[in-house]
C-alpha cells in the first residue's frame, strides 16, 4: 500500500536521527543491501541519507522505501550487542514516526498507529518508561504530577513529584493542609476520619484503614524526605524501582478512587 511522500522537514529530522545511528561504512553496506544508489556526493552521513532518501521518494512517488530503510538501519541484529544504544535511536525516531502514524516495535517491525498531534505527546509516546506505565495502567493522577520529568528521563525528581500527588489528593477530598506522615494521621484515623476506606466497622475493615496509613507514612518517609539526601546516580539507571514507586502509588489513588470523604461537622 501506498505511503505519502515525506515532506523535507520531516525528512531531515529522519535522516538527521538515523544518521547517529550508523558508522558510514556501515551506511554505504545499507545502500547497497536494498539496492540503493547513493549519488549525494555528500560526506555528512545525515545528509546522504537525506538527498538519497528524497531522490527515491521522487522516483516511488510515495514514502514506502523511506521506512523500509528506517526498519534496515533499525533492524535489532544491528545492535545484538549494544542493545541500550538500540533503545535510544528507536525511541528517537520513534518521535518523529509517531507525528506521521508510524512506530518502531522492540523487535524492528513498523507498526500504523495513531497520529501524535503534539510534539509532547510524540515524546511521551515514543518514552519506553511512560509506554510501561500505560503498560501497567499507572493512575492518570500520578503521569499529570510527573509528565514533565518523564518527557525529560528525569527518574529522580519523576519519583519525588510523583510522591506529590498523593498528599495533593488528600487535601482535595479533605480541604485538609499540611503534609506527610501528619496530614496522613488527620484524615486517616480509625477514630475521626475524613476519608474512610470503609465502613470501619469490624476490626479487619479498621485494620485496613491503618494499614493503608501505615503505607502512606512508608511512601512519604521513603521517597519524599529522603530525596533531598540521597545521590541522583541511585536513580539515574534504575528503571524497574522507579516504575515499582509509581506503581505503588498508582495502587494508593486506585483505593482513594472508592474510598468516602466523610462529611465535616
Amino acid at each position: 500500500m501506498p505511503i505519502d511522500k515525506f515532506d523535507s522537514g520531516t525528512l531531515e529530522a529522519i535522516s538527521r536521527a538515523l544518521g547517529e545511528a550508523v558508522t558510514g561504512t556501515s551506511l554505504s553496506n545499507i545502500f547497497s543491501a536494498i539496492d540503493i544508489v547513493d549519488c549525494s556526493r555528500e560526506s555528512t552521513k545525515w545528509k546522504r541519507i537525506y538527498h538519497v532518501l528524497m531522490e527515491r521518494q521522487k522516483v516511488d512517488k510515495c514514502g514506502n522505501n523511506v521506512l523500509s530503510f528506517v526498519q534496515e538501519i533499525l533492524s535489532p541484529t544491528r545492535f545484538a550487542s549494544n542493545l541500550e544504544g538500540y533503545e535510544y535511536h528507536r525511541e528517537e525516531i520513534n518521535k518523529i514516526l509517531l507525528h506521521c502514524g508510524f512506530k518502531i516495535r522492540e523487535d524492528g517491525k513498523l507498526l500504523k498507529v495513531n497520529h501524535a498531534s503534539s510534539i509532547s505527546e510524540a515524546q511521551l509516546r515514543a518514552n519506553e518508561l511512560s509506554k510501561k506505565l500505560r503498560d501497567r495502567k499507572v493512575h492518570s493522577n500520578v503521569i499529570k504530577f510527573c509528565k514533565a520529568e518523564l518527557l525529560e528521563q528525569n527518574y529522580f525528581h519523576c519519583v519525588l513529584e510523583a510522591s506529590k500527588s498523593i498528599a495533593d489528593r488528600l487535601r482535595d477530598m479533605t480541604g485538609e493542609e499540611g503534609d506527610g506522615a501528619g496530614l496522613v494521621e488527620k484524615v486517616l484515623s480509625t477514630s475521626a476520619p475524613k476519608i474512610a476506606l470503609n465502613s470501619l466497622r469490624t476490626d479487619s475493615e479498621k485494620s485496613d484503614q491503618k494499614g493503608f496509613s501505615n503505607l502512606l507514612k512508608g511512601i512519604f518517609g521513603t521517597f519524599r524526605n529522603t530525596r533531598a539526601h540521597e545521590p541522583r546516580l541511585y536513580w539515574a539507571n534504575n528503571e524497574d524501582d522507579v516504575l515499582d514507586a509509581l506503581t505503588m502509588m498508582s495502587y494508593v489513588h486506585r483505593r482513594l478512587d472508592s474510598a468516602v470523604s466523610v462529611p465535616r461537622f
